[in-house]
């Protein structure tokens, strides 16, 4: 079927050289390239299930009285918004089981993102020549980041509501641009106009899934034309590339992948309930609550906003950059900044420019792993930062303290990490010589037979 198909449009479009090398492209064979395929079926996932919710959302704030079949919310007066999303759980058919695997899908869309950009950092895959892939990946990183949050703020249920308005806030607090800068977004004083809720739609279901799906296609040519890279083992090197073709060994494995991850996904989408949008109840401002918690990916920057000490600059009587700024604003700025200057940094930092198609694991330059290991787990602290309520709500231990602790953390955690990991990583290629490598001494082994016979010690150090 493949050659008829292949014959078919070899005479008709002259394709047939490059359908062969294609179908001959070579994959390598590691657990860990998995990570980007898994995000990349996410997205297909969140497409096909973003195009089912579109059609029953209505991005409308115009106020209606709810007469729909939740009781708890009946005769409630809210934006036509939430109750079309109210529509969508109890009155469309499977309209629950696809807004909850979608919401599963952001999910495990931005976790593969991330582990994605953690394994291509520390093996180096980011390395000469694929600097500009290694930048388009850290681009999707923020793109389905803030396509995540743009999502779950059109529902303008309590927990949307709330997260808008500290978004207001941030903008408000960029110096000198934030006001001008949040009423353009927001078409005026917040909640803003009625015309915020369409363009924000328009955003979420169109610009940013439109740019995702240039750069994701911008990322797998640029693959294709500078090949995969791999890890060190018989036969492969800078020049030879070992793995498993395209057509049909990893072609019906990726098929597999996907449905799988389609599997998993609608699984979870039926069994495990996430964001009871009916629960949390239209936004009101009076109704505001500090229990309330973003998604996970947006956990670092309200822990930034609830760690960063009460630090303003005034200039001439007037405050220039306000509180919010430092923690809203210029931490996930900075974040993203070293993320993008990460190949600069390590190719002067290692005086390595050379190209490199072959990747090191984690323990072969145990001072760019510990570094980035450093690097994460200051985020990451930020990132439990964000649930000091929930910890002040269940334990005993006073939220100021709680905020306290994490303070001195953050500045302290990174270091000891970085010492440990990179005593870890020197210690496990350590091991990798052979004690005896380098002595010119024989020894004596015993052999299978039960005799003896003697080696000399560089062959024993090869053969260990």
């Amino acid at each position: 079927m493949v050659r008829r198909v292949v014959k078919f449009l070899d005479e008709r479009l002259g394709a047939a050289p490059v359908l062969r090398s294609t179908l001959r492209y070579v994959f390598p064979d590691h657990w860990s390239f998995m990570l980007g395929e898994i995000a990349l079926y996410c997205f297909v996932v969140l497409v096909a299930t973003g195009i089912f919710l579109t059609f029953h959302y209505s991005p409308s704030d115009a106020l209606t009285t709810y007469r729909g079949s939740y009781e708890p919310l009946q005769g409630r007066v809210m934006g036509e918004q939430y109750v079309s999303v109210l529509n969508i759980v109890f009155e469309v058919p499977g309209g629950n089981l696809i807004r909850q695997t979608h919401h599963w899908a952001a999910n495990l869309f931005v976790v593969a993102i991330v582990l994605h950009l953690i394994r291509v950092i520390v093996t180096g895959a980011f390395r000469k020549p694929r600097e500009l892939n290694y930048a388009i990946g850290v681009t999707m990183a923020g793109l389905a980041i803030f396509e995540g949050f743009a999502g779950y703020s059109l529902v303008d249920d309590l927990l949307s509501g709330m997260g808008l308005v500290i978004a207001y806030s941030v903008a408000l607090a960029i110096p000198f641009v934030g006001a001008d800068f949040a009423f353009v977004v927001w078409g005026g004083e917040y909640p803003g106009a009625s015309s915020f809720w369409p363009r924000l739609e328009i955003v979420h279901v169109l610009i940013v899934p439109v740019l995702l799906a240039g750069l994701i296609t911008i990322h797998l040519l640029t693959i294709a034309r500078q090949h995969h890279t791999q890890f060190r083992g018989p036969d492969r090197n800078e020049v030879q590339l070992v793995g498993t073709p395209m057509w049909p060994g990893y072609a019906l494995r990726s098929i597999g992948l996907f449905l799988a991850v389609a599997a998993v996904l609608l699984l979870l989408g039926g069994l495990v309930q996430i964001n009871p949008v009916w629960e949390w109840g239209p936004y009101e401002p009076y109704l505001s609550t500090n229990g309330a918690q973003p998604d996970w990916y947006l956990g670092w920057l309200i822990g930034a906003l609830r760690l960063m000490p009460p630090l303003e600059i005034q200039l001439f009587g007037y405050t220039v950059v306000p509180t919010p700024f430092w923690g809203g604003f210029f931490f996930p700025t900075f974040v993203f900044l070293v993320l993008y200057m990460w190949p600069i940094v390590d190719r002067r930092f290692f005086s390595d420019g050379a190209r490199h198609n072959v990747l090191d694991r984690p323990r072969d330059n145990p001072r760019r792993t510990a570094v980035f290991l450093g690097f994460l787990s200051w985020v990451f602290i930020v990132f439990v930062a964000g649930a000091t309520d929930r910890f002040y709500f269940r334990s005993l231990i006073n939220y100021e303290a709680q905020v306290w602790f994490f303070r001195i953390a953050v500045v302290g955690i990174p270091f000891g990490v970085y010492f440990f990991s990179k005593r870890v990583c020197e210690e496990l290629l350590a091991r990798e010589v052979h004690p005896l490598r380098g002595w010119n001494g024989r020894i004596v082994r015993r052999t299978p037979e039960g005799g003896f016979e003697t080696v000399a010690s560089d062959d024993a150090g090869e053969r260990s």
